[in-house]
């Protein structure tokens, strides 16, 4: 999918007071940032920020952080927020190539919502449920090792969980159709798309 340029993204994003300018400076003790000691859950490739920003309100006693790498989409999130004040939910823009320069085991649980599946065996690399990315989360959980996926991509789901388990992640919790499932979901904004269209949601927690 192409993404639309918004003019003066960057300027936007630059001025949110829920961006962190420097995560770097904050590795391996974003308890600082929140001034709290309360769990941190990081999203990566946030979107449009529907997930992250409703999480939040929902968990007032939980961190998050949202992770979007591009600025078009990123400042979509900072335009809902111009009016919110939620303490507890803080974005960075980076790609999460990059994880392992701004998280040293400051993460409790990490979500991996209708990530690109990157279809092209050649591409399989760039899947963030590969062995490369698996292997990246490591150092970035605090202790137990929590990820939470949800994808309508059937092909990418039953790769993640063959590629979960061939690194010693044990399943939770498993859902084919989540939306007929009895779970207390969260939507994004591409999960209601995909829904609304007759899409079943696929959800897996796996732990470590």
């Amino acid at each position: 999918m192409r993404l639309r340029n918004v003019k003066g993204a960057a300027l936007i994003i630059e001025k949110s007071s829920y961006v962190i300018k420097n995560p770097e400076q904050y590795k391996g003790n974003f308890a600082k940032l929140f001034n709290n000691s309360n769990p941190i859950h990081l999203e990566i490739g946030s979107g449009k920020g529907d997930f992250i920003i409703n999480m939040a309100k929902k968990y007032p006693d939980i961190n998050f952080i949202g992770l979007e790498m591009f600025d078009s989409i990123m400042v979509r999130i900072t335009e809902k927020l111009v009016n919110e004040d939620i303490p507890n939910l803080k974005l960075i823009k980076m790609d999460a190539t990059y994880i392992n320069d701004v998280f040293d085991h400051d993460i409790d649980t990490l979500y991996l919502n209708f990530s690109d599946p990157w279809p092209k065996k050649r591409h399989e690399h760039r899947r963030l449920t590969s062995l490369r990315f698996l292997k990246r989360y490591d150092s970035v959980f605090k202790t137990k090792k929590i990820i939470i996926q949800k994808t309508d991509n059937r092909k990418l789901f039953e790769y993640s969980l063959k590629s979960f388990t061939d690194y010693n992640y044990k399943i939770e919790e498993l859902s084919l159709n989540l939306h007929l499932d009895d779970y207390d979901n969260v939507e994004t904004e591409y999960e209601r798309k995909f829904s609304s269209l007759g899409y079943p949601i696929y959800m897996v927690k796996v732990v470590k």
